[in-house]
């Protein structure tokens, strides 16, 4: 063989090694961004590894009375901004040391019709507008599951689902939002066991791990009324805080009384009064706000 020919046949050797060597790393690049390696997939099915995003049509929200940040100074803004602050302080400041999963928040009314969704949603939405603050909002009414009908959202999977089948993770009922730091656990479907079910370990553990896995997380219970409901007894036993929403004009001081006497009195309890024409102190140190109309 020729010197000519010998150096052709070490150029072609070479050219037939980077080849392959080229063929190989994009042959590990694609491998890379296939959805089995991807890290959202590799890592541990947590709650907050979800790639589920729920888009909210905030205009739809903001049409329907619900606090949607428009960079406008509202009245329903800083009606909200006065009782998250009294939350956040009891949740994060000295107060958090005496109470029991204080970033965990209970909204009830004393019997229905009288704005706890509408509360309960406001208030998730005005904590979402902390600049170091996330909040998730659960709809802990399993009777009558309202939070996806309000916030426009498909029906899917949720609380009393996760409850029921042990191999269900957080991450297959907890869903982002198209609204930044909020995020969201439906009901899920009704149950007949729904009682047993929230005063079952997995749900103290379920509790547990919501209030603990992260320091800047604060988590709304949208829970039943609580005149003739159990359920929302049950719930009250795990959270730190509880709001109650009464209607202006209409909700009795006996029914206010009859629906906080059962309450654990180690509660820090707070009082709203919704459908306000106008802002009224009440003995709790809340304000009223008005017009609300979703139960």
């Amino acid at each position: 063989m020729s010197t000519i020919e010998k150096a052709l046949a070490r150029k072609a050797a070479k050219d037939t090694n980077e080849t392959s060597t080229s063929v190989s790393e994009r042959k590990v690049e694609k491998e890379e961004v296939t959805p089995s390696d991807s890290p959202e997939s590799a890592a541990p099915k947590t709650d907050d590894r979800v790639a589920k995003v729920l888009n909210i049509d905030t205009e739809n929200l903001k049409d329907r009375g619900y606090l949607i940040d428009t960079g406008e100074r509202k009245s329903i803004k800083d009606e909200f901004r006065q009782i998250k602050r009294k939350l956040l302080e009891n949740a994060f400041g000295n107060a958090a040391k005496l109470l029991h999963h204080p970033n965990l928040i209970m909204v009830s009314s004393a019997k229905p019709n009288e704005g706890k969704t509408f509360v309960a949603i406001n208030l998730a939405l005005s904590i979402a507008l902390e600049q170091d603050k996330k909040v998730l909002l659960v709809d802990a009414d399993v009777l009558r599951p309202s939070i996806n009908r309000e916030l426009g959202l498909e029906q899917s999977e949720g609380l009393i689902d996760y409850l029921l089948k042990p191999e269900k993770n957080v991450s297959d009922i907890l869903f982002q939002t198209s609204i930044n730091n909020l995020r969201v656990i439906p009901a899920g479907q009704p149950h007949h066991l729904s009682n047993e079910l929230l005063a079952s370990e997995r749900m103290a553990a379920l509790a547990s791990e919501l209030a603990t896995r992260y320091p800047d997380r604060v988590v709304i219970f949208d829970c039943p009324p609580l005149i003739g409901v159990t359920e929302t007894l049950v719930l009250a036993n795990l959270v730190g805080q509880a709001l109650v929403v009464v209607e202006e004009s209409k909700t009795t001081i006996a029914s206010i009384k009859a629906a906080t006497e059962s309450l654990n009195e180690d509660l820090a309890l707070g009082i709203v009064m919704n459908k306000a024409i106008r802002s009224h102190k009440d003995l709790y140190g809340y304000y009223g706000y008005g017009y609300g109309e979703s139960e």
